[in-house]
């Protein structure tokens, strides 16, 4: 049976945002916290391990940690928390550039878990 269209977009539905920031979760989850360092409580994610590799590491970790932006717009995150947002990942990213202080930076200040911080409070309707 065929379905049929009215060719209109459904309005994102509070399900539709919650699935949105799921995601940007689980990918702030692998960039930043995926593996615990054995022997302590620290956790680290792929974002510090691509970091190794200056500047080509750190673009590749940052264009990773643009869709956790592209899901806050999509759930409508406002423009001012947006901006911020890639605020946090252009820093992330120049500082990262730099041999040894970049790793550092990627896996203490963890960015993309904060940038989910920001979503989810939005979401949550606690912003």
């Amino acid at each position: 049976m065929a379905s049929v269209t009215t060719g209109e977009a459904e309005p994102t539905g509070e399900s539709d945002d919650r699935a949105a920031l799921e995601r940007a979760q689980s990918v702030a989850h692998l960039l930043d916290e995926a593996v615990r360092i054995p022997g302590t409580p620290v956790r680290i994610g792929a974002d510090p391990i691509l970091g190794i590799a200056p500047v080509s590491g750190d673009l590749v970790a940052a264009l990773a940690s643009l869709y956790i932006v592209f899901k806050a717009v999509e759930v409508g995150v406002p423009t001012r928390s947006v901006v911020a947002m890639l605020g946090r990942i252009t820093v992330e990213f120049v500082v990262g550039s730099v041999p040894v202080l970049g790793t550092i930076l990627d896996a203490g200040w963890k960015v993309n878990k904060r940038n989910v911080d920001v979503m989810e409070a939005h979401v949550e309707g606690t912003a």
